[in-house]
């Protein structure tokens, strides 16, 4: 009979236990997952986006994929599990998918295995409840069930269940994370926007969704005719396409932002390999905004086992080699190169769990992609052996791994990271690198062992350097830190110091501290003035970096970041919660909070940026260096062959033809797009590879200075 049953958290009802199924042996049970019928709603907009996890004996053996918006879902799933007791219920969870946040919990149920029929499916509705609100609704699930013996010649029966679980969980989370193709999106303007505020005009910002991938730009003030002029990639994870979601919003400082209006776009209806421009209308508003979109394919993208790595192939690295030649410079320029990342295993995590344990993965990050690895359950010194490949858009990029522990029902813990510059990367050498905190300024507990190989275009490389870099989509707000405040702070005043110095160093030359320093200087100023030309100030450059090359070879590698340490503490955090404080004062302490984090943040760009003139000229990164040389090399003989004035009139020509030339343009300055590639001082020492000190203990390592 075809009856379906109802199973709720006291246990199944309807089952016709007629040939139900001894308590012990191996099983393979067969769920598929339907539908869900009246969930929970959980977001401001009246409805959810629900997923569903299950889980046998506190592991996670099967998640679905996110349905968005929607409070009857289908997702039409299925999944095969290996079962060695009938006796353990399967758990079934459902939750609210949030973006960077805790997902919210919908409702759980329990379907118990032991009254279940074998070798036919079976229809199953499960009502769903919160344990704390027993007599709340929650809304149903619908599955189908098939139960059966597992005896097959072909598997080893001794095979442990939990690593068959483990490996098929593998394999799930490697197929869902692979990125079919890339949305190429450049938001260019707003046009006849909605006024928000009482001044006739609004602050406008764009948000944009696809998936759970988000983007948010830049807000510009007091203007209903915004032009953002910018440019970022998602990833398209169905070969269909997908549905971008967009919206506008009005910023308000200390308040609730204002929605102005919000369309969505279907990709599937978009031609692939070609630019689209399209002006899209804002729904429940007036106005619409205007973008450029390319829908193209990606390759390189891949999650394999170490016996299936795509570098080790002889005939395949060959290729590869061949495709980032110097024949193929000029093809693709944002194909720059691929990087290959073998996770080998870890050593001596920290333990996260009551148990003396931790369930560790890997999540690996370059700039927007990511990619993670399965879970090891129970287990300090955890084994991946998986080979991630990515693609590089930009050489610059850091390449961060993160190794969290897994919870049943909360967000992730966090256990150990580190940040390796792809140029820093030496191809093929196994190596193992001191786990750090979540500011990578010190060392935590434990080891990762990794092996990674990076193939490029110097010339695509070197090109890409002088376009604008990529902004990392899912970053944190910043807030306002007495401690970043202060370390910004005297990073400004060290860049201002060695203005002052040089002044006062000049000054001495006038007042004769030194007579051999002032008649030296005179000198100097009488023929530098008495020949100068325009040419000799990129030749003079040329040779301060020449300079600095010979100084630095002559260095110990140790002393070439020394120079970039600062004295590293724990950031404390200060909270108010007082609840009686009136809500105008609340909203005073927001707005001068915003006020007081800008200036923490153009203290970091003020320091960053004299950091990163300084970094070019000290050789820090050699690539930018040898880049950088070869620049004013060109500018040096430019100027030395062609007069000023022709120059300054090409130069004017260029300037005033581009937006006649591509209206659509986003403007970019080349010398500050190769500054921002430069790290800072505080990256430098983010980036430095700590010692390996198995003496020190990871519970004293508060306050400390890297070395």
């Amino acid at each position: 009979m075809d009856a379906s049953v109802d199973v709720g958290p006291s246990g199944p009802s309807g089952v016709n236990t007629e040939r139900a199924l001894p308590n012990s042996g191996m099983y393979q049970l067969d769920i598929t997952l339907n539908r869900g019928h009246n969930l929970a709603v959980r977001d401001r907009g009246g409805t959810s986006d629900p997923y569903v996890k299950f889980k046998l004996g506190g592991k996670e053996v099967f998640r679905s994929k996110t349905i968005y918006k929607n409070l009857n879902p289908v997702w039409d799933e299925g999944t095969n599990l290996l079962v060695d007791s009938l006796q353990e219920p399967l758990y079934v969870k459902v939750f609210d998918y949030d973006f960077g946040l805790q997902d919210d919990f919908m409702g759980s149920a329990y379907l118990y295995l032991e009254s279940l029929e074998q070798h036919r499916p079976i229809p199953v509705t499960l009502a769903l409840h919160d344990p704390h609100y027993s007599d709340v609704d929650l809304g149903t699930l619908d599955l189908t069930v098939t139960l059966r013996p597992k005896h097959s010649p072909i598997e080893d029966p001794h095979r442990d269940a939990s690593q068959q679980q483990s490996l098929r969980l593998s394999e799930l989370h490697r197929k869902a994370q692979l990125w079919r193709g890339i949305v190429s999106i450049s938001l260019i303007e707003g046009r006849n926007l909605c006024p928000m505020d009482p001044n006739g005009l609004s602050d406008p910002y764009a948000k944009f969704r696809l998936g759970n991938q988000k983007y948010k730009s830049k807000t510009l003030p007091k203007t209903l005719c915004p032009q953002w002029r910018e440019q970022f990639d998602l990833h398209l994870y169905e070969e269909t396409g997908g549905i971008l979601d967009i919206s506008v919003w009005d910023k308000d400082t200390g308040r609730r932002d204002d929605f102005i209006g919000g369309c969505t776009l279907d990709l599937s209806t978009l031609a692939k390999e070609h630019t689209h421009r399209l002006e899209l209308p804002l729904q429940e508003s007036r106005g619409s905004v205007v973008l450029l979109v390319t829908l193209t394919a990606t390759s390189h993208v891949s999650i394999a086992e170490l016996s299936l790595t795509p570098l080790d192939n002889p005939q395949e690295r060959k290729e590869i080699m061949r495709r980032y030649g110097m024949l193929h410079s000029l093809s693709n320029m944002k194909d720059v190169g691929i990087v290959q990342v073998k996770v080998l295993r870890a050593e001596g995590l920290m333990a996260a769990d009551v148990t003396g344990k931790s369930d560790p993965f890997c999540v690996l990050e370059l700039n927007n992609d990511r990619l993670r690895t399965h879970t090891v359950y129970k287990n300090l010194n955890p084994e991946w052996n998986k080979v991630f490949t990515f693609n590089v858009k930009d050489i610059h990029l850091v390449l961060e791994v993160t190794v969290f522990d897994e919870d049943r029902d909360r967000s992730a813990d966090f256990l150990g990271k580190v940040a390796i510059p792809l140029l820093n990367i030496q191809n093929g050498e196994q190596k193992s690198y001191v786990l750090k905190n979540k500011e990578l300024t010190g060392p935590t507990k434990g080891l990762l062992y990794m092996e990674s190989d990076v193939i490029y275009s110097t010339v695509k490389a070197g090109l890409r350097t002088i376009v604008p870099a990529e902004k990392k989509y899912i970053e944190e707000e910043p807030k306002l830190s007495k401690y970043l405040l202060r370390r910004n702070f005297n990073r400004v005043k060290r860049c201002i110091m060695v203005l002052i110095n040089f002044g006062t160093f000049v000054n001495s030359c006038f007042e004769w501290q030194s007579p051999q320093r002032s008649i030296s200087a005179f000198l100097v100023f009488v023929i530098v003035v008495w020949n100068f030309e325009l040419y000799m100030i990129p030749g003079a450059l040329l040779l301060l970096l020449t300079w600095n090359y010979f100084v630095t070879t002559s260095r110990e590698p140790g002393d070439m970041a020394s120079d970039a340490n600062f004295e590293w503490e724990e950031e404390e955090e200060e909270k108010d919660d007082k609840d009686s404080e009136r809500k105008g004062f609340i909203e005073k302490l927001h707005a001068l909070q915003d006020v007081c984090v800008s200036v923490q943040s153009s203290l970091d760009h003020v320091a960053s940026f004299g950091e990163r003139i300084k970094n070019t000229f000290n050789w820090t990164v050699p690539f930018l260096s040898w880049l950088a040389i070869c620049a004013l090399c060109v500018a040096t003989v430019l100027l030395y062959l062609i007069p000023l004035r022709y120059l300054i009139i090409a130069w004017g020509v260029n300037k005033f033809t581009k937006k006649l030339r591509n209206p659509y343009m986003i403007d970019s300055n080349e010398v500050l797009d190769f500054l921002s590639r430069v790290p800072s001082d505080v990256q430098v020492t983010q980036y430095r590879e700590l010692k390996i000190n198995p003496g020190q203990s990871p519970i004293k390592r508060k306050k400390i200075n890297p070395s």
